[in-house]
């Protein structure tokens, strides 16, 4: 098992949108950076822990988690001409884009702030910390179980 941070705009799609998709699971797609493309066709797996991150918002925070469900497809919204995610270079054949499905965990008690997780020494090595704009990125073990504690989990 893994674990992932993935971020989102919590008014473009937050945690409590997750929590309420039918079954509290959702695709998790217009990932249009490649190397969390890269993370998100290679590496992430169903059974894996997800941070849930609100980003672009007035307080930066992990909120929750979450659980990998369904491993990486090609994301549809490549193909729709109508989407602002739309790549007239991606075909049926052969997608540049990929997109995973989650399911609702947890919202914490305490959001934990990127603020307090910069602070943290146990934290210091976090690829948020290092290379804060990247969407999906991985998460150590205990980095993990350091986040949860501080989220009030």
């Amino acid at each position: 098992m893994n674990y992932w941070l993935f971020k989102s705009e919590p008014d473009v799609y937050g945690i409590t949108d997750l929590a309420a998709e039918p079954g509290r699971t959702g695709r998790w797609d217009g990932i249009r950076n490649y190397q969390a493309r890269n993370f998100l066709r290679d590496q992430v797996q169903v059974g894996d822990g997800v941070l849930f991150y609100h980003s672009a918002c007035r307080v930066p925070a992990v909120v929750g988690t979450a659980e990998v469900v369904r491993a990486a497809y090609a994301d549809p919204a490549q193909f729709d001409p109508g989407s602002k995610y739309f790549d007239p270079r991606s075909s049926a054949a052969k997608p540049r884009w990929y997109c995973v499905d989650i399911r609702w965990g947890s919202q914490f008690a305490r959001p934990v702030p990127l603020a307090a997780i910069k602070r943290d020494p146990e934290l210091a090595e976090m690829v948020l910390v290092r290379q804060g704009r990247l969407s999906v990125q991985p998460v150590t073990a205990r980095e993990w179980q350091r986040i949860l504690d501080l989220g009030g989990h």
